[in-house]
């Protein structure tokens, strides 16, 4: 079937109302639920072909957060769906004014090859528990888990409700020159400013995904030994290709010396003497970005790792020090397991730095000294983030999550997810058993200023 056909189908689906009753929505969730259940193993597999990702890790930051995503939406769905009574001023009487939210219609999704499982499942469970059709479109770099989803979505539904198109630029560019009710798109800045080119054409709302580069501050109250511990786990987690990894430290130059020694202990404990042995360390998505890493590392600038191996595609954790913002892997995101080290002595200076650079996706404050805390969070212009921690606010349902600027548009995630594929409408319910005069002619000017003035005695 041709995506045109196929788009016709789950118009037409759309237009019955078979997706807009809540025991439908939540049959499906339980539906998919259960299949991504009854494929966890291959799903693991799948991610380990193309990324080189662990059991445990597959688990942790795919899976799991799938079926967490899922599970959240069915305790709560039944809430998000009831109309919203808000109140009525008296110059509406007599009336209800309510809000009510209702399904986009047909809703494209298109995915990275970085997390491929977890940010095509995810958005996908949103929309389908606001009552949207989908056609998804996962990325064509990390191919086994792209057919591991076809597999699941064709199992799970029927095409007039979800699809899925797999392939490359070619069948990216046919999906972006047709007319959605709504676009969600996850990946790169590059490609994120085509999808709004190609949305704002047809006037398509449309949901960005993107990135940056994500600091890390780590200041002189910062418990070190633990800062470090954490930032390792976020940074080097699926080999550093994480839009929300801390992609560069500035660090008091009086902790320096204190934190890179600490993080150097921490890499050998939670990689070992060698990662690039290390069965559950893995590799880099293809050639092309194993490349363009190899080109950020500056060997003289090296405190710890910088091994790099073609052939399996693998760059061993590497922390390198004494950088500026001259140096080539502070140009562009990284998006790999680099992490260089800058410096900093006055925190109204990191501030003012940070103020005039693209606003990134994340941003981590490692600090006791909650007047820090206030300035950073206040000041500073982020997606979202943690406090003496990394990454892990990206996996609290409560928490909306999404970019500023160039870092994205939108947000999803919990009621946020539910709420973002789905519109709002505003309804003003007027009351037939009382129809006052007043806005009526021929205009009684008298009565008029009599309820004015009424009001405002």
């Amino acid at each position: 079937m041709n995506i045109d056909q196929l788009l016709e189908q789950q118009r037409e689906y759309f237009r019955s109302g078979a997706t807009l009753p809540v025991e439908f929505r939540i049959s499906m969730l339980k539906k998919l639920y259960k299949t991504i259940k009854k494929y966890e193993y291959e799903i693991v597999e799948a991610l380990n072909n193309d990324l080189g990702k662990s059991d445990y890790e597959s688990y942790l930051c795919e899976i799991g957060l799938t079926l967490s995503e899922i599970s959240y939406l069915l305790k709560h769905i039944k809430r998000f769906v009831k109309e919203k009574t808000v109140w009525t001023s008296l110059g509406q009487f007599a009336a209800r004014s309510y809000k009510k939210s209702v399904p986009y219609g047909n809703v494209l999704i298109m995915s990275p090859w970085n997390y491929p499982f977890l940010l095509t499942m995810e958005p996908l469970v949103d929309a389908l528990a606001a009552g949207n059709t989908a056609i998804v479109k996962p990325s064509a770099y990390s191919s086994s888990t792209s057919e591991m989803i076809k597999t699941i979505i064709m199992e799970c539904f029927d095409e007039k409700y979800v699809a899925v198109v797999t392939g490359g630029r070619k069948e990216n560019s046919e999906l972006l020159d047709k007319k959605f009710d709504f676009v969600f798109f996850t990946g790169s800045l590059e490609v994120g400013k085509e999808v709004l080119r190609h949305t704002a054409e047809t006037l398509t709302p449309a949901v960005l995904e993107l990135g940056g580069k994500s600091p890390c501050i780590v200041d002189d109250t910062a418990k070190i030994s633990l800062a470090a511990k954490r930032i390792i786990f976020g940074k080097f987690i699926n080999c550093g290709q994480t839009c929300v990894a801390p992609d560069y430290i500035l660090c008091h130059q009086s902790v320096k010396d204190e934190l890179i020694k600490e993080m150097k202990k921490q890499i050998q404990l939670q990689f070992g003497d060698d990662p690039l042995m290390n069965p559950d360390y893995g590799k880099i998505i293809n050639e092309k970005h194993y490349e363009r890493l190899c080109g950020l590392i500056d060997h003289h600038k090296v405190v710890h790792g910088g091994r790099c191996h073609k052939d399996t595609l693998q760059i061993e954790p590497t922390v390198m020090n004494n950088i500026t913002w001259d140096d080539a892997v502070m140009k562009e995101e990284i998006f790999g397991p680099l992490l260089p080290v800058l410096t900093y002595n006055s925190l109204d200076d990191v501030i003012c730095d940070l103020q005039h650079r693209s606003k990134p996706l994340a941003l981590y404050l490692f600090t006791e000294n909650h007047g820090v805390i206030k300035e950073v969070t206040n000041r500073c212009q982020y997606g979202g983030g943690c406090i003496n921690d990394v990454v892990t606010h990206v996996a609290a349902s409560n928490l909306p999550f999404g970019g500023v600027g160039e870092s994205g548009m939108g947000y999803y995630h919990g009621k946020a997810g539910f709420d973002t594929f789905s519109h709002t409408k505003s309804i003003l319910d007027k009351k037939t058993w009382i129809d006052l005069p007043m806005r009526y002619q021929p205009y009684n000017r008298g009565l008029f200023e009599k309820i004015v003035h009424f009001f405002l005695k």
